[in-house]
């Protein structure tokens, strides 16, 4: 039996009326928002970390279908999509209902419920799903612990075990490269009947966050793309490389300047005509009494493009490059 929703008589009016299809206009008649597509909501049981992923043939698949909240949970809703079960999904999660208990509120609420696919995961691995019985086959879904997998309009029946087998497959893997790897076995198998066009992936932490632009730990979108999971797999390097450029300045701060070079070069590694790691690297040894260490790398970024050094006259007056007169001479004259 489902209890009654922490909510004021005025938000669950709310609830009622954005949900409803009358009031959303996702009526199949209208012919919005039909993000058919596969997706994966998770945990990661060892960090707490929940993420979702999702490729469709669909522009900008990321707008309407993934939503997250550090602290709560994440929410996949396609098929036919009311995006309104995102956030009152969340809403409802951080009131103290469970995956399950949004999911059936959500739905019996929603008067365009067979049209739906939702797939909802709260921040104690709790996992519901819901495909409506009007869901473009092939669609079905697969839950297991701290994870569901679900498909809609697929070009045949093996998608969503293959997904399923993916996750128990890559268990070693970080959550979002273990997300990524879904999403491959995904359209592997076959994927979206139409072909594929965006993808999304969201990685939310286990803690409630106060800042608003801390809610996400990951937040990659790749709106349109002939291959946009191989697009996807490279953003996410990107944003692995620049987490350790983050903690290479962290080291400097720290004074560790063995950890830092450590970090940038790992990132560097992962980049390595990157010139705007490279800079601030250099800018970093700099301010730190590295001169000497600093020179080849300003130097090598120079060489290729001349603004740089242009920038580098420009931060002092910023406070950004700490060097004396002489220095910052030294460094200009490479």
């Amino acid at each position: 039996m489902i209890k009654i929703p922490k909510v004021s008589i005025f938000t669950s009016l709310i609830l009622l009326l954005s949900t409803h299809p009358l009031h959303a206009q996702y009526h199949p008649a209208t012919g919005d928002r039909l993000a058919y597509t596969f997706s994966i909501v998770a945990r990661d049981t060892a960090t707490g970390e929940m993420a979702i992923g999702v490729q469709s043939h669909w522009f900008a698949v990321g707008t309407v279908v993934s939503w997250g909240r550090s602290g709560v949970g994440v929410v996949a809703t396609q098929s036919l999509v009311n995006p309104s079960y995102g956030p009152n999904g969340l809403d409802l999660m951080s009131q103290g209902e469970s995956a399950e208990e949004a999911l059936q509120l959500l739905v019996s609420a929603d008067g365009g419920r067979d049209y739906r696919q939702v797939a909802i995961l709260d921040s104690r691995g709790g996992v519901s799903v819901y495909t409506g019985k009007s869901c473009i086959s092939s669609a079905s879904h697969v839950i297991g612990v701290d994870y569901a997998v679900q498909a809609n309009m697929m070009l045949n029946d093996d998608v969503v075990p293959a997904m399923s087998r993916a996750f128990l497959d890559h268990s070693e893997l970080p959550l979002a490269e273990r997300v990524v790897k879904v999403l491959q076995a995904a359209q592997s198998a076959g994927g979206d009947i139409r072909g594929k066009q965006s993808a999304a992936l969201i990685v939310v932490g286990p803690e409630l966050v106060e800042e608003v632009w801390n809610e996400h730990n990951i937040d990659l979108r790749v709106d349109d793309h002939t291959d946009p999971l191989t697009e996807l797999e490279r953003l996410l390097r990107v944003h692995r490389a620049y987490e350790h450029m983050n903690r290479g300045d962290l080291a400097v701060e720290n004074q560790d300047m063995e950890g830092a070079l450590r970090e940038y070069g790992a990132a560097e590694k992962m980049f390595p005509d990157n010139l705007e790691m490279k800079y601030w690297k250099a800018v970093s040894l700099a301010n730190n009494g590295l001169m000497e260490e600093s020179l080849p790398v300003f130097k090598f970024v120079f060489e290729r493009d001349s603004n740089w050094r242009e920038l580098t006259r420009r931060l002092p007056a910023s406070g950004l490059l700490t060097v004396t007169g002489e220095e910052l001479a030294k460094i200009e004259a490479l």
